[in-house]
């Protein structure tokens, strides 16, 4: 008999009597209240995870409301050491009890020092879009439960909303422009797009009944968007140096500070810029065949660089085709990935790759959404997007150069196999409830971005350089966020500056260099996690393969490091040293 993620959830919470566990029990029990306190708090949360009991309900978002939210993160931290004796835990669960102090104390830093409910509306599309969609789409419970906790849910919506037209105040213009676009994703969602993830349903008619007044309440809160918010719309959107380093330091959590993480960022450019030139001189005669090599200077090797990069891009596929092209590529990185021993996929596998919704839309082009955690036998999504269909030509064809055939196929390493998909795949087979909630960004971003250079390494695509000379512009790309990060919050760098730093120094479209700038201005240190992750996996693989010489096992290797949930990177090394110690 299969258990739902309610009935899995309940049994964690009846555990033995608190008077009987040890340090580590008190630990889990402790834990399991305080989840269960924060989930009665804000029930969207309880779904994302999987926890189905909530999912009828939306949050009291109201300001008094979130002050509780606050009071209730400080009161468990404060408790934490009391009600856990930390010295005798084990060593695994020291970890976990680290790993949920942190939490607590990043949390309230943000909610103390951040105000996204009040300048950015973005904040309120989770509420609105995701909490239905989730349902319909990522639940396993049976198809009628989640349409009627749908149908309950959208009653909702429009109280959402009201809370959000009383409380932003000063948006930023860069997230209030992605929230009007993304807003109306959200209309065109409640209105075509939720009835094709229904299906077909004799709870049709009640899910288009409860459909009306919210697609009437975005309908209205659009032209609240766009005009109220727009005359007060800020161009104030830089955190500032201090409170950016200490966000960084917080949200990483690698044990380097942010001058330390930008340091290196710098270093690496340069590295991998020597990388492409390398790649790209080798491409020359077969793109330039009666054209001589650029001169070995500066300028000529940005222009070697550049040309070839030109060439390689427009090898591409149609736009209608995008999606299937990405399903395409999956067989081929899946037969190499066991052919290799690179590790054990996920058996079975339950990656869909499917468009992404519209109003998921306006950041990236393609996302993994992971099956939750307390749902793990649910469906993970690799979403893809496909240019939207108002671009002009000019603009689809430079999103195709962009992603080509090749770059399509480090993509799908970094977000599927065996990246993301993967990755999270193993971690929600912890048997830690900490580790399964809390999962560090840091980590799955790293191990995303690291897997783009090992699989090439270990012989994926058969020595193509045009696929190389892609995934190194892909990494060019993760560590120039970092340094584009840092500098538009830390210094008055302008649009220009940023432009020129993304478009001649990564060498990246000026269609994507936009959308990287404006996601620069929307966001802090998330940005940062793909490079300070892949260097604190790739400084880890060096010193192990260093260490254990002609032992060193790739595939062994790999499920060390992913065997443990999404932990900070901080404490891989002493992890894995201990897991390599033991069976495969």
């Amino acid at each position: 008999m299969k258990l739902t993620s309610s009935f899995f959830f309940l049994a964690l919470v009846t555990a033995s009597p608190l008077s009987a566990q040890n340090a580590d029990t008190k630990l889990e029990a402790f834990f399991k209240s305080y989840l269960e306190e924060t989930f009665q708090l804000r029930p969207l949360d309880a779904t994302m995870l999987g926890d189905h009991r909530f999912d009828h309900l939306l949050d009291d978002i109201s300001p008094k409301a979130r002050a509780t939210w606050l009071a209730q993160a400080k009161r468990t931290l404060e408790a934490l050491p009391k009600a856990v004796p930390y010295d005798q835990l084990s060593r695994d669960r020291q970890i976990d009890f680290e790993m949920l102090r942190d939490d607590l104390t990043r949390s309230i830093w943000l909610s103390e020092n951040t105000h996204p409910f009040e300048e950015d509306p973005r904040t309120y599309g989770g509420y609105i879009s995701d909490s239905v969609y989730t349902l319909l789409v990522q639940s396993t419970l049976p198809k009628e439960t989640n349409i009627k906790n749908a149908i309950a849910r959208m009653a909702l919506i429009p109280g959402i909303i009201a809370v959000a037209r009383e409380t932003l105040q000063h948006p930023s213009k860069p997230m209030l422009e992605t929230a009007i676009l993304q807003n109306r994703g959200a209309i065109g969602f409640y209105e075509e797009e939720l009835f094709t993830l229904a299906g077909d349903t004799p709870q049709l008619a009640a899910l288009q009944a409860a459909a009306k007044p919210v697609v009437a309440a975005l309908k209205q809160y659009q032209g609240f968007l766009e005009s109220d918010m727009k005359g007060k719309a800020s161009d104030d959107w830089r955190m500032g140096k201090a409170k950016f380093a200490r966000k960084l330091e917080l949200e990483l959590d690698t044990g380097r500070t942010a001058d330390e993480v930008l340091a290196d960022a710098e270093a690496e450019f340069a590295h991998v810029q020597r990388d492409m030139y390398v790649i790209s001189r080798q491409l020359w005669s077969k793109y330039f065949p009666t054209s001589p090599l650029p001169p070995d200077d500066d300028q000529g090797r940005y222009d070697t660089i550049a040309q070839v990069i030109r060439e390689v891009s427009y090898e591409h596929g149609k736009p209608e085709d995008l999606v299937t092209d990405a399903r395409a590529t999956v067989d081929r990185i899946k037969t190499f990935i066991k052919e290799h021993d690179i590790l054990h996929l996920p058996d079975p596998d339950r990656c869909q790759i499917l468009e992404m919704p519209e109003f998921r839309r306006g950041n990236s082009v393609a996302y993994l959404e992971s099956a939750l955690p307390l749902d793990p036998s649910g469906p993970s999504t690799y979403a893809v997007s496909p240019p939207p269909a108002d671009w002009k030509p000019e603009r689809v064809q430079t999103f195709l150069e962009e992603y080509n055939e090749h770059m399509l196929q480090v993509l799908t390493i970094h977000e599927a196999y065996p990246g993301h998909y993967v990755q999270l795949e193993y971690s929600n087979r912890s048997p830690s409830l900490i580790r399964l909630i809390l999962g560090s960004g840091t980590f799955k971003e790293g191990w995303a971005v690291y897997t783009e250079q090992m699989m090439i390494d270990q012989g994926y695509g058969a020595g193509d350089l045009a696929l190389r000379l892609n995934q190194l512009k892909f990494y060019l790309r993760a560590v120039v966020n970092t340094i584009l990060d840092h500098k538009m919050h830390c210094t008055a760098m302008t649009d220009a500056e940023a432009m020129h730093m993304l478009t001649q120094g990564a060498f990246q479209s000026e269609g994507e260099a936009k959308l990287k700038i404006i996601r620069s201005k929307q966001s802090t240190a998330q940005l940062s996690t793909y490079f300070a992750g892949r260097m604190a996996f790739y400084r880890l693989r060096q010193q192990i393969q260093r260490k254990l010489g002609d032992k060193f096992d790739l595939g062994r290797y790999h499920e060390a490091v992913i065997d443990h949930g999404s932990v900070p990177v901080k404490f891989l090394p002493e992890l894995v040293r201990t897991r390599l110690t033991k069976p495969r």
